[in-house]
């Protein structure tokens, strides 16, 4: 199985490109316009010349069975479109791309062509995410907040703000009947953003802070008088009278503890068992932060 990875930069060499590279049956090929980046890479993999390419159109000759896209998302649209037009089962980091009608013409053209995009949101396959959709929700707050990064709204919110969003989606147990933004910006830059979304008896609510003071992130569900807590994806903490706590195990790798590796893995297990996978929900948390954007720029404004 020839798969392709496109882009070399941090997420692909801390992420993904240690989960491809021990896979069984998979002969690993490298895309990046940076020489020295394929040289070093290429070589701590031990990979031949075939196997790495300077070009896009290279490394669709090559042949390819399924891809990974790490490279900027400014690109996105290009590569993407490239590679769904040559028959390639796609697996592209979030976002599709900064503009909502790119996302959506990758979408749509997916599904003419007939070819799976998949869409990285790797914290629906996080085990202590996973198991909360388990846990009674009528409440659920999520909190990712970071220090000292205020940034141009749509940036922020794209590249960061989706996976709280994209997870509350995930969570949450019913239709959506009301979405309520609020956000605090200043200069053109936002500092941080409050989504909520409410149906029939349950509230979520998802929170970034850029000026918080501290990186963390935090997922509660409660409900039944019962919580579930989970902290930086590694501890997850049960309340219900007295806490118990489990915490991520000394040798589970952190692609796994992120959802990373599952991810990855269970796109490659579609693509061999020839099932077509489509990216229309993930479309819809991309659709959700367009709303986000534009309510918080109507407040910039």
């Amino acid at each position: 199985m020839k798969v392709g990875c496109i882009g070399l930069g941090d997420i692909a060499q801390k992420a993904y490109l240690p989960v491809l590279a021990v896979q069984p049956g998979v002969e690993l090929h490298l895309q990046t316009r940076t020489p020295a980046t394929l040289e070093c890479v290429g070589d701590s993999l031990h990979l031949p010349a075939a196997q790495r390419h300077a070009g896009l159109d290279a490394l669709i000759a090559a042949g390819l069975d399924a891809a990974f896209v790490h490279a900027p998302t400014d690109v996105h649209p290009q590569v993407v479109t490239r590679l769904l037009e040559a028959g390639v089962p796609t697996y592209v980091d979030k976002p599709l791309a900064y503009e909502f009608a790119d996302s959506e013409r990758l979408v749509a053209r997916a599904e003419e062509r007939g070819v799976s995009l998949a869409v990285g949101f790797n914290r629906r396959h996080a085990p202590g995410y996973a198991q909360c959709a388990d846990h009674p929700r009528e409440l659920i707050l999520m909190q990712k907040n970071r220090v000292g990064l205020p940034e141009e709204p749509r940036r922020m919110i794209l590249d960061d703000f989706i996976h709280v969003v994209d997870t509350l989606r995930f969570l949450v147990p019913g239709q959506v009947d009301d979405v309520t933004v609020r956000a605090r910006a200043e200069d053109g830059l936002l500092h941080h953003v409050v989504l909520q979304l409410a149906g029939d008896g349950f509230t979520a609510l998802g929170v970034m802070n850029r000026l918080s003071g501290s990186t963390e992130e935090i997922l509660e569900v409660s409900g039944q008088d019962s919580k579930r807590q989970v902290v930086n994806l590694a501890e997850v903490i049960d309340h219900k009278g007295q806490p118990t706590v489990r915490r991520r195990g000394d040798w589970v790798p952190v692609s796994r503890q992120r959802g990373i590796e599952q991810a990855a893995l269970a796109f490659l297990d579609a693509v061999r068992a020839g099932k077509t996978l489509s990216a229309r929900d993930a479309l819809a948390s991309h659709e959700l932060c367009e709303r986000v954007v534009r309510a918080v720029d109507e407040r910039v404004a």
